[in-house]
């Protein structure tokens, strides 16, 4: 595998598992120095320890990506660690309360919108400062920045943010040759679905044209490519990667 990343510094928020996990050790096979970030310290301590075992070069970090001064200690503690920040995914996320409109309660709201579209904005805005010149960056969202689903309002509402919160950071930075791009996946099979019975799980299987769920890795493949040189003519998009969910 060619190392093209050799050299530069990487960030991921939610490392500790699923696709950040992929995106963390997909980084560190090609040559990036990660900072491994996730709120559950026991798995991101593992992400960085399997990254490091294998001859890369992480370090883990615990931040709650709700909490600014978190996500702004994140990124010093990234430059102490490497001395630049050249690419971040800004993953983190959670699926939230469940229920309609009218019966979501407050607290699973605001937590929806904390984690799911605040933060991202945090963590821009603190990697932003840092970045120079030929950097990459890369927002989580999801299918659902793009269409509706119904009793998932509050994720629905920070996707479709996360996406005009990146386009609007791409028209802004354009100029200093900074990159900002989102992802949107459909339903991946990371341990988030894990605890689905069976017949919902082949409910949402029958959602992808492709007739799969799709793999941690097919995402971490295309974060990559953004992240890169090979995407240097690339901002301010949004890539679906969800085996023809929208096409539908």
């Amino acid at each position: 595998m060619e190392k093209h990343l050799t050299g530069k510094t990487a960030l991921v928020t939610g490392a500790g598992s699923g696709i950040g996990k992929a995106i963390a050790l997909l980084y560190a096979q090609l040559g990036a120095s990660v900072m491994v970030s996730d709120i559950d310290e026991a798995k991101g301590r593992q992400v960085a320890q399997e990254i490091t075992q294998s001859g890369g070069q992480a370090r883990f970090y615990r931040t709650d990506v709700s909490d600014p001064a978190q996500c702004e200690a994140l990124v010093q503690e990234t430059i102490a660690a490497f001395g630049q920040l050249d690419m971040a995914c800004n993953n983190a996320g959670i699926g939230g309360e469940l229920n309609p409109v009218g019966e979501y309660s407050l607290e699973g709201w605001k937590k929806v919108i904390d984690i799911n579209l605040n933060s991202v904005f945090f963590c821009l805005k603190y990697e932003l400062a840092v970045m120079k010149t030929g950097g990459s960056i890369i927002n989580m969202a999801s299918i659902l920045g793009q269409v509706g689903t119904p009793h998932s309002a509050a994720y629905v509402a920070a996707k479709h943010g996360v996406v005009g919160l990146t386009q609007a950071a791409a028209l802004e930075y354009a100029p200093q040759g900074i990159r900002i791009n989102a992802v949107g996946p459909a339903y991946i099979d990371t341990p988030l679905l894990g605890g689905l019975p069976p017949e919902q799980k082949q409910q949402l299987v029958a959602l992808h044209p492709l007739g799969r769920l799709g793999r941690s890795e097919e995402v971490a493949e295309l974060v990559i490519w953004l992240s890169s040189d090979k995407a240097s003519f690339v901002t301010g998009s949004y890539y679906p990667v969800d085996g023809g969910y929208l096409a539908r």
